[in-house]
């Protein structure tokens, strides 16, 4: 399946085109320089040129404080510019698989959100993804995959942050205990969106990695997982619970934005993978990348 991956550089790209060409799949990543998706001469001359079957966007604008204070170019690259893939990928008769987030919920819930929940973003961030969701779905077959807590090679994520820290001597680690979500590891999540795509699937659908966990309990077991050799002996880096009241940031996040991933479950016929395995693999390739 000719697979062409917008945001190709990014973490989440990266992984996609390595999943598609393990598969033998032909794949073109493209990095922001090479194809910026608000450009839709841009966008027309590489579903032209490629003539790709599926279109992955995981391009966006994903640090979500920025996007308070740079909200016109947040809603352009995750909202407006969808448009633009849709009718550049419309004329190529690609399908397109459209990358979303929790962050569209408003985090008020105790339960998973299922994919047909009221939506009620609190940040710019949200709100513009919200809007690249309603672009995307109205292209024909279109499929958007909504996910949570990014974490794998090639880009900035909160388990590189949590093991800077360690590694620069930083005690005790004090992390907020009052959110909670569900981590996902690229490469799982390139494989889902691609079994997705060759499955046909349409419509909004949910994928994240197995165990609802708060930030601080997933920087306990980061630490726990990153400080048990010589260097750092098992039990030598205190993680201290705290409210998000102690540490203000410009958006708000979400108390709460567990994804029900039943469907996807259906879909691909196979539970969604523990994100443990996801953070053994990567510490693992972090360690071996620092001597």
């Amino acid at each position: 399946m000719r697979t062409l991956v917008l945001g190709g550089s990014g973490m989440l790209g990266r992984a996609v085109v390595a999943e598609a060409r393990r598969r033998g799949w032909a794949a073109l990543g493209l990095s922001r320089e090479q194809g910026d998706v608000r450009d839709g001469g841009r966008m027309r001359y590489w579903m032209e040129a490629f003539r790709p079957e599926v279109a992955v966007n995981c391009a966006a604008f994903t640090r979500v404080d920025a996007c308070e204070s740079a909200r016109e170019q947040a809603i352009a690259v995750n909202g407006e510019a969808v448009g633009e893939v849709v009718r550049a990928a419309a004329r190529a008769g690609a399908r397109l698989v459209h990358v979303s987030t929790d962050y569209v919920f408003d985090g008020e819930a105790r339960l998973p959100y299922r994919e047909e929940a009221p939506t009620g973003p609190r940040s710019v961030y949200g709100q513009s993804k919200l809007d690249g969701e309603r672009r995307a779905l109205a292209a024909r077959d279109s499929l958007v995959v909504r996910t949570s807590w990014l974490f794998g090679p090639g880009g900035p994520n909160f388990v590189a942050t949590i093991v800077g820290l360690i590694e620069r001597g930083t005690r005790p680690l004090r992390v907020v205990d009052d959110q909670v979500g569900a981590p996902t590891y690229t490469p799982f999540l390139a494989r889902a969106l691609l079994d997705l795509a060759r499955l046909g699937a349409r419509g909004v659908v949910h994928y994240r990695n197995g165990g609802p966990v708060s930030w601080y309990a997933f920087a306990a077991a980061i630490a726990r997982l990153w400080a048990s050799g010589p260097r750092e002996p098992a039990g030598s880096v205190e993680v201290v619970p705290v409210k998000s009241t102690e540490y203000p940031r410009p958006a708000p996040r979400p108390a709460y934005s567990v994804l029900d991933v039943e469907r996807c479950e259906l879909l691909l016929g196979r539970p969604v993978e523990p994100w443990e395995w996801g953070l053994a693999e990567y510490l693992s390739g972090l360690r071996a990348g620092r001597g």
